[in-house]
């Protein structure tokens, strides 16, 4: 921290690890808190760049090398992570701002940080705990899930604040861990809006990661095909059934993915959990799809075991909660819905600002980092 004209300037270094430049979480807060401190911005580039300043901001791309040989591939992680803790060790800066932490040494860089006296801001895009490996067997998940949950305390103990993607999750882990700091809960919003009320008769399904959808899924959107709908994917080539009717779309750039969601009747948002088993980072789950199709002015439907998704389709009348496994009812309530479909687009657009990124917005979440 140091003062230039009379002015304290603060210095923020932004871990964002393995996301890319230009991620959206991420980037968010590099825009937002450059406008009132210098930042230096620590991000993932698939191939070796330099260093560069921007305005108030200093650029710091890292590399690690993509081996095959499991072996090779866990020394690159080991020397991306020390290359993160070294960063955070000799780094000029005030505040330490976390997307996410070197896994192979969880707590170094929270210790270094705190060695040195820097405040510590904690990003949780996830509820770590309960979203790595949970693919596992149902022993060795709930003995990693008990590991990494005192790792976390740890983490969280040696933060100053902390930022959630959710209420639910907020109150999850402070009840979990029995210890409280100074929060903000920051979800997903999206970085525009439209409102189109020309419609085409399709339901939309947006991501880069392919989810995994049982065959009730399939099931289901067959049914909907039938009833009149094409399926479209934006952002990924789904292993459908040769019948199934869709179309599929490359990832694009956020502005013409948000149009072709808003040309949508509907965008769904229903993909079993890794485990099978529904965790807590998957019940309070509110991705970037749900914020964008609703600030795209699209209904959403949701599955039912997305707790906080639900909740909020529920109270804001914003789309329809199925339960996929019922596919006749899920069929009956998309149909019913679609039937009705002027009351829910007026409601979408009626809540549209809730879920978008805005200068109100920017200014709480400025002043609880900084202020």
């Amino acid at each position: 921290m140091f003062e230039s004209n009379g002015v304290i300037v603060v210095n923020v270094l932004i871990i964002g690890y393995l996301h890319d430049k230009y991620d959206k979480r991420v980037f968010r807060t590099v825009n937002a808190l450059s406008k009132r401190a210098k930042v230096m911005y620590q991000y993932f580039s698939k191939q070796p760049a330099k260093p560069y300043y921007e305005g108030n901001v200093h650029y710091y791309p890292l590399t690690k090398s993509s081996e095959r040989n499991p072996l090779k591939k866990i020394k690159s992680r080991v020397d991306f992570d020390r290359s993160i803790v070294k960063l955070i060790k000799t780094a000029e800066y005030d505040i330490l701002y976390m997307h996410a932490f070197p896994f192979s040494m969880p707590l170094a860089a929270f210790k270094w940080a705190k060695k040195r006296n820097k405040v510590v801001v904690y990003d949780l895009h996830e509820l770590h705990p309960e979203d790595m490996f949970e693919n596992l067997p149902a022993p060795l998940r709930y003995l990693k899930r008990f590991i990494f949950w005192n790792v976390f305390r740890k983490q969280i103990e040696l933060c100053d604040k902390i930022i959630c993607v959710s209420q639910d999750t907020e109150t999850t882990i402070f009840e979990k861990i029995g210890l409280r700091k100074p929060s903000l809960v920051v979800p997903n919003y999206a970085s525009l809006k439209l409102s189109s009320p020309s419609k085409n008769k399709e339901i939309c399904i947006v991501g880069k990661t392919p989810r995994g959808l049982s065959q009730a899924h399939i099931k289901l959107l067959s049914r909907l095909n039938e009833a009149g709908f094409l399926i479209k994917v934006i952002g990924y080539t789904p292993n459908f059934p040769d019948d199934l009717k869709y179309i599929s779309l490359e990832a694009l750039p956020y502005e013409r993915m948000m149009e072709e969601i808003s040309k949508s009747a509907f965008s769904f948002i229903s993909y079993d959990p890794p485990s099978g088993k529904s965790s807590k980072n998957y019940m309070f789950a509110l991705p970037n799809k749900f914020f964008d199709s609703i600030s795209a002015g699209t209904p959403v439907i949701v599955r039912d075991s997305f707790v906080t998704m639900s909740k909020l389709v529920k109270e804001l009348g914003i789309g329809v909660v199925i339960e996929p496994e019922d596919v006749d009812k899920s069929v009956e309530d998309i149909l019913r819905a679609y039937e009705n479909y002027e009351i829910l687009f007026e409601n979408v657009v009626k809540y549209q600002d809730m879920f978008v990124w805005d200068e109100v917005k920017e200014k709480e979440f400025v002043e609880f980092v900084i202020g």
